[in-house]
């Protein structure tokens, strides 16, 4: 019975076969234009912030009272990793984090369940404490960001127009959400003269009752008539400052008009606490969030004319200004990508055409577009978009894919040129290669599956590797098999003259090419132990060599945008951080590297990039975010920023000046952790850490994150004296918090806004630290009585901000790197110098390494934990083929060898050894072996046919050189265009050097070990000679023996 031959079907169904090749031509077309399109794969952010306000609370109280409880219960949550708390008086922040390898659907259920378990202890929280609130939509990312700022508008008129915009941009389709930024609440202040009240006899609270009468909203009943319900209206509530000035005080039998005896105005939230400035200029921020696989292109063409429409209708002055452009980045992105694998094709079809001839190189090129279509078919069914990750992954396996077709099409040549028929020819293929054709493929894509399945942050960023590769490979297999020996049935010209004798099959093997390649295997083989100790010699070499490469996490981004930090001491007022800001904007005004800047005071900028991490509300924190012009001019900025500061600008900040870097986001590069019990303890321990980073020259400004304790002002209220008034602490706290900071009377409704109307002293009497003994309360017969008679004002210090890791205290020190080393470098260097510090901390004390290296160790481990997956799927495809002991462990010893080439490569390039370098590594594994087996299955099947083994391995690799060196050089030459990219570079320039030296090593060190395997039985025979005989009569018959033949 005869075997099923798919190819033999598929040259036999030539009409099927083509409409198969047109239908899939035009599913991967129309898919093509389906697939999304990113900047960057998404991946999500396992993080909720949950805040809680307790108005009057200490940063002590604040930590013990309202963060402690909660945090207890969060260490509850399942996936749970860790919690940094920030408590500063009156507020507490809390980042929980997820651990890495949480499954992506999970996210939402911990979610939740964080929502239901902090429900649970509500209870047990203060009675007046705000909160807790939640932010779980950290990872949201404005793909769009606008500006918008009003020539003599203020912030009530420009919120008008932003929500009007707001509402035009949510109908524009694939728009999930539109968020604005920096909006300040409309307040009416009641200010008035403490002293002035009292000569009157006037008590704040007939102010406060006076205002909440005229304002309540109370229904005044209905009158039934026999037809119908007529409800009553009483007019009379507040509408504006206007109203509030006029109306009426009651006191003591006598009426005032509030106007009189206080001063009434319209304005904004005061103190602020966060505001966004465009160049210079007061702004609203307006960003929009896309929905999860919307194709951005269209989005952001459409969000422009929306917005452009909407803007024509507004009053003049009030402009918008986009700063934030993610569709234009995705069009350059993939646009750059589009344009590098045109040239990466050009490359492959170039080798293809010079080494096999135009007609024999048409066929293999036919192949590329629809190995293609097949991927973007697949891709669009995966729901995979089009974004960094993706499109580096098609390149790579762009100089793979085409490896079958070469094989499958040069098996065909030799055989038509021995003057087999086309279709016999073409049905050859697969009785001979395709199933070891399939395990190479196979054990080459199985190279790059720890990243597909990496469960880790990472692992989602870069997993698309994986499947573009994997399904690239896989039908490039199946286009081998059925489509290529359609192709050149039709194509291939004719070798063989009819009437032409057929000429010894060995004949293209005598030339003087082969004849010296001959001469080099069979010396290699005589001096087996010698190939053998070199190669490891060699071996030993690069793993030195590896040590000089740079470590990195992930590559500096080429995006323009460049961020100035600006730290003031905890506890600043927000007045002076806005100051400092001013002086920021004058060193960038004007210069022509810079496109636009916007400053975002007391808080970190939206996230509109996925890599960035927002900072935390802080009224001592502004960040400036620079657009320059390109990457050439970000760097020019950055270096003149730089300058500046060192010449001592901005010296009342501690200014950093930061880029983007690509992947998850890191924070400051270098950093250290002392974790404890106590703070003070702590704090000492981390000023030792601090001095000994700062003897590290690669290390910019190294700092605590938190140090500086801030001055507070007691009140010591004499009990006795207040008692005999009628007056508590309660009291005394709540009229000086009406005097100093103003409470909320009522509440004005204003069309959808509503009002706050805040009654408070006049700035001379609540700016002043020195007149507040003068300050009055008022005891409960309504005596006004001088603060200084009941309490003694005494001056002290207190911690202003409090930062805890999982309910330890935690000070970090943290700092900047100098351009041209990396982090992971700079921090293994200092954590050495760092062992008699932690050799002698007490116990419940520890120091750990944070910022670049902690994060690249979570990512790394999430892939080294599937390494051992890897091996075993790599030998179990290399024994269902082989099925030998002895050949497979042949074929192992190989893999290792791309480490040569890469450290050459990385070393030679001075380019770091990162993340994606590491994938290049452990895929290289997979390409290399694929050499090794063709070239130990043509070994064996020429001892079958009676060669002795000396023979057989020198023959073999002579036969084999063409296509093992063609099918490198593909893939490497591919990779040229990849190599300049800054994400890629270094994976590039690993595969390309790997590869060289290994396709050398293939050659000239595996016909050596192999030899020394088998040393004992080097000049045995095989079978027989009459064997050869009768295996050149039954080729046709031959079943699917060596991968070899493939590319003779």
């Amino acid at each position: 019975m005869k075997r099923f031959n798919l190819s033999a079907w598929a040259v036999a169904h030539p009409a099927l076969v083509l409409f198969l090749i047109v239908a899939i031509g035009c599913a991967g077309f129309f898919s093509y234009l389906r697939l999304g399109r990113a900047e960057d794969p998404s991946f999500t952010i396992k993080l909720v912030v949950v805040s809680a306000i307790w108005p009057g609370a200490t940063a002590k109280e604040m930590q013990e009272q309202v963060a402690d409880p909660i945090e207890k219960k969060l260490q509850e949550l399942p996936y749970f990793d860790k919690v940094q708390t920030y408590s500063k008086p009156s507020f507490t922040a809390m980042q929980v984090f997820f651990k890495d390898n949480t499954p992506p659907k999970e996210v939402p259920e911990l979610f939740y369940q964080l929502r239901k378990k902090l429900s649970d202890i509500r209870a047990n929280l203060p009675s007046n404490l705000i909160g807790p609130n939640f932010n779980d939509e950290y990872g949201d990312v404005d793909s769009v960001l606008y500006m918008m700022t009003g020539e003599g508008a203020d912030y009530a008129q420009m919120k008008k127009v932003a929500e009007g915009l707001r509402q035009r941009l949510l109908k524009v389709p694939g728009v999930t959400k539109v968020n604005l930024y920096g909006t300040q609440d409309e307040k009416i202040f009641v200010e008035f003269s403490h002293a002035k009240l009292a000569t009157l006899g006037i008590t704040p609270q007939a102010i406060f009752d006076s205002l909440a009468k005229q304002n309540a909203v109370v229904p005044a009943g209905t009158v039934e008539t026999s037809s119908q319900r007529v409800p009553l209206r009483v007019t009379g509530a507040l509408d504006g400052a206007k109203a509030v000035a006029e109306t009426p005080v009651e006191s003591n039998g006598r009426v005032f008009r509030l106007g009189d005896i206080a001063t009434v105005k319209h304005g904004f939230v005061d103190p602020k606490s966060f505001e966004i400035r465009q160049e210079g200029k007061p702004a609203l921020g307006i960003g929009v969030v896309t929905a999860k696989g919307a194709n951005i292109l269209e989005l952001g063409e459409n969000v422009k004319k929306a917005s452009a429409d909407f803007m024509n209708n507004v009053p003049k002055g009030i402009e918008l200004e986009q700063i934030a452009d993610q569709p234009l980045v995705v069009k350059h992105a993939v646009g750059e990508f589009v344009r590098s694998f045109i040239e990466a094709l050009a490359i492959v079809l170039f080798v293809s055409f010079l080494a096999l001839g135009l007609r024999t190189g048409i066929v293999v090129a036919l192949s590329v577009p629809l190995v293609l279509a097949i991927v973007f078919v697949v891709m669009n069914a995966m729901s995979l978009d089009l974004h960094r990750i993706t499109l580096g992954a098609l390149i790579i396996a762009l100089g793979l894919l085409v490896d079958d077709a070469i094989i499958a099409v040069e098996m065909m040549v030799v055989k038509m040129e021995q003057g087999w028929e086309r279709a016999k020819a073409a049905a050859f293929a697969w009785e001979s290669t395709a199933f070891p054709m399939l395990t190479g493929t196979l054990v080459t894509a199985a190279g790059f599956l720890p990243i597909g399945f990496a469960n880790s942050g990472v692992g989602e960023y870069a997993g698309g590797i994986f499947w573009i590769v994997a399904i690239a490979l896989v039908a490039s297999w199946f286009v081998a098999v059925i489509f290529t020996p359609y192709i050149g049935v039709k194509l291939l010209p004719n070798f063989v003259k009819p009437g032409q004798a057929i000429h010894d099959p060995h004949a293209i093997y005598e030339t003087r090419m082969y004849r010296g390649l001959r001469r080099i295997v069979t010396w290699c083989v005589n001096h087996r132990v010698k190939v053998v100790a070199a190669t490891v010699a060699i071996f030993g070499a690069s793993i030195v060599g590896f040590g000089h490469v740079q470590q990195q996490f992930f590559p500096l981004s080429e995006r323009p945008e460049l961020f100035l930090q600006l730290r003031l001491p905890e506890g600043t007022a927000f007045k002076v951080t806005e100051k400092a800001v001013k002086e920021a904007e004058k060193l960038l005004k004007d210069d022509n590297d810079i496109a636009t800047y916007t400053a975002y005071v007391g808080q970190g900028s939206p996230r509109f990039w996925l890599g960035l991490n927002p900072q935390l509300p802080n009224e001592s924190f502004a960040e400036i975010v620079i657009v320059s012009k390109n990457v050439e001019a970000r760097e020019r900025i950055k270096a003149r920023i730089e300058k500046a500061v060192h010449e001592g600008a901005l010296n009342e900040a501690r200014v950093r000046v930061d880029r983007f870097n690509f992947g998850p986001p890191v924070g400051f590069p270098v950093q250290f952790r002392v974790i404890g019990p106590d703070t003070h303890k702590v704090r000492e321990i981390a000023y030792k850490v601090r001095d000994v980073v700062k003897t590290n020259h690669d290390v910019v400004d190294p700092h605590l994150d938190w140090n500086e304790q801030t001055p507070v002002l007691k009140l010591v209220v004499n009990q006795d004296r207040a008692r005999a008034l009628g007056l508590t602490p309660q009291d005394v706290s709540q009229s000086l918090a009406m005097l100093i900071s103003g409470v909320p009377v009522t509440t004005i409704r204003d069309g959808i806004e509503k009002v706050e109307v805040v009654a408070r002293a006049v700035p001379a009497e609540r700016l002043d630290l020195a007149r507040v003994a003068d300050l009055t309360v008022t005891s409960r017969n309504g005596v006004a009585v001088p603060l200084s008679q009941i309490a003694k004002v005494e001056y002290a210090h207190e911690e202003p901000i409090l930062w805890r890791r999982n309910r330890d205290m935690a000070i970090t020190v943290r700092g900047d790197i100098v351009d041209g080393v990396q982090a992971p470098d700079v921090s293994n260097a200092i954590w050495a110098k760092l062992k008699p510090i932690r050799d002698s901390l007490e116990p419940g004390y520890r120091m750990e390494m944070g910022g670049a290296i902690e994060e690249s160790a979570k990512g790394n481990a999430s892939i080294f934990v599937l390494f051992p997956l890897m091996v075993v799927v790599m030998l179990t495809l290399l024994m269902i083929q082989l099925q030998s002991f002895s050949r497979l462990v042949l074929v192992f010893l190989t893999a290792p060898l791309g480490i040569v080439g890469a450290s050459l490569g990385l070393n030679v390039a001075s380019q770091p050894f990162g993340f994606v370098a590491l994938l290049g590594l452990i895929a290289l594994a997979g390409m290399i072996m694929r050499n090794t087996v063709i070239l130990v299955d043509q070994i064996e099947t020429d001892v079958q046919h009676g060669l002795t083994r000396r023979e057989a391995i020198i023959e073999a690799t002579v036969r084999r050189a063409r296509p093992v060196v063609l099918t490198a050089l593909a893939a490497i030459l591919a990779m040229i265009p990849l190599s300049r990219s800054a994400f890629w570079g270094p994976m590039a320039i690993t595969i390309m050097g790997g590869l060289f030296v290994a396709t050398f090593l293939t050659l000239l060190y595996l016909p050596g070990l192999y030899a020394l395997w088998f040393r004992k039985s080097l000049d045995e025979k095989g079978p027989s000679e009459a064997g050869v005989a009768a295996a050149a009569q039954h080729e046709e018959a031959q079943l699917a023996f060596p991968l070899a033949e493939a590319a003779e």
